[in-house]
């Protein structure tokens, strides 16, 4: 079981960060792309250079912090439903009688607002442990990756609607 829940973990994790960061630089290099456009498009030099690098730092963090959320909401339909060292995720109807195949968003709902306050709490507790020597969106992306497993574990043998079962 410990191998489904760490397998679990990381497929998540890889799942969240691949997403949020890609999403996070296309959107950043758009915002770094207009702003050059609405320079002119001067010329490259390496003064302009180190003025586009610094817009596209600056956006970044404002940006992954938004897409993060997003891509939190996102990331747990994708836990359900997968075999994972003999034994799968799946998520139960509001009755709790019968195991929904096909999610959609709207049946995880009630899951992640459990899912994120536990979260919520998992990371605080990680940035009071720290703390919060460093705190930026960086070092709370870390604590939300730790967090996570966690998360895991407790949502699973806390929450009705989620059960593990063999496959």
């Amino acid at each position: 079981m410990g191998k489904f829940y760490f397998f679990l973990w990381l497929g998540w994790a890889y799942k969240l960060s691949l997403d949020s960061i890609v999403i996070s630089i296309l959107i950043t290099s758009i915002i770094t792309f207009l702003t050059y456009a609405k320079l002119g498009f001067v010329s490259l030099d390496q003064d302009v250079l180190n003025a586009l690098f610094k817009v596209f730092k600056f956006y970044f963090s404002f940006v992954f912090s938004i897409i993060l959320l997003v891509v939190l909401f996102r990331s747990i339909k994708y836990v359900f439903n997968k075999c994972i060292h003999g034994y799968e995720l799946k998520l139960l109807s509001c009755d709790q009688q019968e195991i929904i195949e096909n999610i959609g968003y709207g049946d995880l709902l009630r899951v992640w607002r459990k899912w994120i306050i536990l979260l919520i709490w998992l990371v605080a507790i990680c940035m009071i442990v720290t703390m919060f020597n460093f705190f930026n969106i960086y070092a709370l992306y870390i604590s939300l990756l730790l967090s996570g497993y966690i998360s895991f574990v407790i949502m699973i043998s806390k929450c009705k609607k989620i059960k593990v079962i063999r496959c």
